[in-house]
């Protein structure tokens, strides 16, 4: 789904107020990760021992390297030799992982949409990631532009025409109806798994890398975002712990998306009679497709990659566009407009429905879908976290929450709109066959069977083909880029055999899954691996709130003090002057030299950044200090 290699991780091309702006690396000529930001509070002060761990430049950290490549391997070699057993453990897992902890799940990503929220819209809000006058790194129409591009994906294009339809052949358990309101929960089932919830769960761990990378100085790792609740056990073993977790997610969650993108690009390829879908061609494409990433990390094509990548969401975005314009526009809008007021209508609903009533039928539904989407997210947490934490260097706490939960979401609806209304609009009121007699919806071929028959259908269905493997070799390039940093002690230029290494790791694990078991063997590897990263991000959450209550404290105190000088200083010019002028009458012509008046203090700018405002100069600073 997000970031699905639309950008590479660290914003390397963007633009700035007069055109072009260099990297993040080299915009300040120092790179973010490493940049101490000096905050009133101390809190860009960099304490001994907060400086990347112990790994020369361009060599991995040992302590994380080797664990999660061991643990990737190992996996992949089982579900290779033996992979009858390796799927029966899987459908056990799954089992049981969603009888015990469904309901977990559920109940923690509602605590994260809860937590972005209260984050941008309390009072820390006002705080800056990074120091407290530095101006944002991108322009604001750059900055949404990028989020918007995270919300591009092999997903997106995967689950686009295929999820709605298939809520709507086989509706939730629970949900009933005629056609037009099992349409309509259909799309709101899908604004649900896609929306807000899901770029909740990025904030959570996008805001604690983004305050500790930019305003307190630290390296890309997600054990420095956990310093504030750990402290120094963060650069010992706890913390090698927490970047191992990290780095397993990361690599399944890439993988996951990589399984769906070879399973599609192989149905379109027999959609259009090129070649007969299999589980050997499915194989083929991987590692055809790895080779070109591989080749594109090894030569240091990376500008190369990200014109690449650029173009491919323009050509996403064309695509879309086509579709709305050629289809049923009129319907279109009105649906992305009537689905939008349903989910705001249903959401709560919707976000606490365990289907708890429904049984097995129940179970299995929350499995596939649910609780597979909330896994997914959260293994791909510290990708999208990275990235959007690099893009946002001098935003406000309060414009990254809302830039990144309202800007995707949006661009994500529409997405659903336009491609799942219009196999709503055919199956509904159309030919009505895309849906097989048993209920059966091809998820691998629907979007092209929905291509096929518009206008210029086999070229849409060739650019769909393409859109999806640009997207999966910008998804390993990028992808192995996150994993290099991470597993190099948080250097933010690791060197290329690593990132060749995690690219090459990606592949073979994604088609380990694929021989495991497919669909199910993807969905269920994104809801274990999410397990134990979960257990980090719950402790991200709460290492932000720590970090911000401290310097929000700090604040006050700094304030405070600002305050009382201030006041101290205006008594002292208004007694200089009072008594100044009665001089003459206490003292006499021949008394003691009259006394100079005080200088006005000058103005004082406010800790975060805002000058302080006096209706009168004279007057004392009243009331208390901003709360």
């Amino acid at each position: 789904m997000r970031d699905d290699g639309t950008h590479d991780p660290h914003p390397a091309e963007g633009e700035g107020e007069g055109g072009p702006v260099p990297s993040a690396d080299a915009q300040d000529g120092s790179d973010p990760a490493t940049t101490t930001a000096t905050s009133p509070s101390g809190a860009g002060s960099t304490p001994s021992g907060a400086t990347a761990l112990p790994a020369p430049p361009g060599r991995m950290y040992p302590r994380v390297f080797y664990p999660a490549a061991g643990l990737i391997l190992l996996f992949v070699l089982l579900a290779m030799v033996f992979t009858d057993g390796t799927t029966a453990v899987l459908s056990t897992l799954q089992a049981d992982v969603i009888g015990a902890f469904g309901w977990y799940y559920v109940l923690l990503v509602a605590a994260f949409v809860i937590f972005a929220l209260w984050m941008g819209l309390s009072r820390f809000g006002d705080i800056v990631l990074g120091k407290d006058d530095e101006t944002p790194l991108f322009r604001l129409p750059v900055w949404f532009a990028m989020l918007f591009a995270t919300g591009m994906g092999i997903g997106l294009v995967y689950w686009g025409a295929a999820e709605p339809l298939t809520h709507y052949a086989q509706p939730k358990p629970g949900v009933t109806g005629d056609p037009a309101a099992l349409a309509q929960a259909a799309m709101g089932q899908s604004y649900l798994h896609w929306g807000v919830h899901a770029w909740a769960i990025y904030v959570v761990a996008g805001l604690a890398l983004a305050y500790s990378i930019h305003r307190k100085g630290r390296p890309v790792s997600i054990r420095w975002a956990l310093e504030p609740l750990l402290g120094d056990r963060v650069k010992g073993r706890l913390g090698d712990v927490v970047d191992v977790v990290a780095v397993l997610g990361t690599v399944f969650g890439v993988a996951t998306s990589l399984g769906f993108g070879v399973m599609q690009i192989a149905a379109g390829l027999g959609f259009l009679g090129v070649a007969e879908p299999s589980l050997g061609l499915q194989i083929g494409l991987i590692v055809g497709i790895t080779a070109v990433a591989t080749f594109s990390v090894a030569s240091g094509l990376g500008r190369g990659m990200k014109w690449l990548s650029n173009t491919n969401m323009v050509l996403a975005g064309v695509l879309a566009l086509t579709v709305l314009v050629v289809g049923p526009t009129l319907f279109l809008l009105r649906d992305y407009v009537q689905s939008m007021g349903y989910y705001l209508q249903n959401v709560i609903r919707l976000t606490f429905d365990t289907t708890a009533f429904q049984g097995d039928a129940g179970l299995e539904w929350q499995s596939a879908w649910t609780i597979f989407y909330w896994g997914w997210w959260i293994s791909w947490a510290p990708f999208v976290g990275v990235f959007i934490a690099r893009i946002s260097r001098g935003r406000t706490i309060r414009e990254f929450v809302m830039g990144t939960l309202l800007v995707p979401t949006l661009v994500t609806f529409l997405w659903f709109s336009v491609f799942g209304g219009s196999a709503l609009y055919r199956q509904i009121f159309g030919a009505g066959d895309l849906v097989g007699p048993d209920g059966s919806v091809d998820t691998d071929t629907v979007l092209f069977q929905l291509l096929g028959d518009l206008p210029a259908g086999p070229v849409l269905t060739v650019l769909a083909i393409a859109v999806i493997g640009v997207f999966f070799v910008t998804s390993a390039d990028s992808g192995s880029f996150v994993v290099g940093m991470l597993s190099s002690g948080g250097d933010p230029h690791p060197a290329v055999w690593n990132r060749i290494l995690w690219a090459v790791l990606s592949g073979l694990l994604a088609v380990a899954l694929l021989i495991s078991g497919g669909l199910t063997a993807l969905q269920t590897a994104a809801i274990l691996i999410a397990l134990p990263f979960s257990v980090v991000m719950i402790g991200m959450a709460v290492s932000t709130v720590i970090a911000l209550r401290e310097e929000h404290r700090a604040i006050l105190r700094a304030e405070r003090a600002q305050a009382r000088l201030a006041l101290t200083q205006h008594v002292t010019r208004r007694v200089t002057e009072s008594i100044s002028e009665q001089w003459d009458e206490l003292y006499g012509s021949d008394g003691p030299q009259r006394p100079k008046p005080a200088k006005p203090p000058a103005e004082r700018r406010g800790l975060i950044g805002r000058p302080r405002r006096r209706a009168d100069k004279d007057a004392p600073p009243g009331g208390q200090p901003p709360g």
